[in-house]
């Protein structure tokens, strides 16, 4: 092995960077969200369909990059010493989510949300991780085109809705079911399978944006988590006092 494929078994700065502008993004729509929660600016913009595709947007960039990691962390075998550890953290943090969301919004609690769907998505994605690209790729897609063909009534209730086929999903302040969004992992997966195989991997590894944004980005992004638990608190710890009414 390289001490270039020794580089990239480790961390990609650009794959930390991504992930720590989907994570600055998550802040942002969360201010936005709890600016609305406290009266301070009009409903309109905090449930406008283009704001709440860019929310979407931030989940998918999670979930695909949850596939690129998994790929490089993993690259001959899965160590599932590791593996199990980073995925009961995550675990042990979507619970403590739900308990959290359950005793201060109990009508819109979270469920079943990004961090759910990641353990979902690591579980699944590390069953196939050894399989060929081309299937994991076919699987992914077929994920997310069930999800877009098939709903029924039966899946409306939390006890199913976390699968994805609702018609009327229950409300929640953040729901990220299985279908489709764990094939967007395994999507995810399968390109960078096929990048490593044609060496293209090694190729961003070389020519690495090293700047100080970079360099802050690739902190945030190794350091989403955490984020991702202590914003929310936080921001809501700034806004509320000027709450309106």
């Amino acid at each position: 092995m390289t001490e270039q494929q020794r580089h990239i078994r480790g961390r990609l700065i650009l794959i930390d960077a991504l992930r720590g502008v989907a994570i600055a993004g998550v802040v942002i729509f969360h201010l936005v969200w709890d600016l609305d929660y406290a009266g301070l600016i009009s409903p309109e913009v905090a449930r406008h369909p283009i704001w709440l595709a860019f929310g979407r947007s931030l989940a998918g960039t999670f979930m695909v990059l949850v596939g690129v990691s998994l790929v490089l962390a993993h690259p001959a075998q899965v160590n599932w010493g590791c593996f199990i550890k980073r995925l009961l953290v995550i675990a042990l943090a979507a619970s403590a989510i739900s308990v959290v969301t359950y005793l201060t919004f109990p009508q819109g609690f979270i469920f079943f949300g990004i961090l759910h769907a990641i353990v979902a998505a690591s579980l699944l994605g590390a069953m196939v991780l050894r399989a060929p690209a081309p299937i994991i790729l076919l699987i992914g897609s077929a994920m997310i085109f069930a999800a877009l063909s098939f709903d029924a009534p039966i899946f409306n209730s939390r006890w199913y809705a976390w699968l994805g086929f609702a018609s009327q999903p229950p409300f929640s302040n953040d729901l990220v079911p299985i279908f489709p969004w764990v094939g967007l992992t395994l999507i995810g997966i399968s390109f960078t399978k096929i990048a490593l195989r044609y060496s293209m991997v090694e190729r961003i590894a070389a020519h690495e944006w090293k700047g100080p944004v970079a360099r802050m980005l690739a902190w945030l992004g190794r350091h989403s988590l955490p984020i991702y638990l202590i914003h929310q608190p936080i921001l809501l710890a700034l806004t509320l006092p000027f709450a309106k009414g």
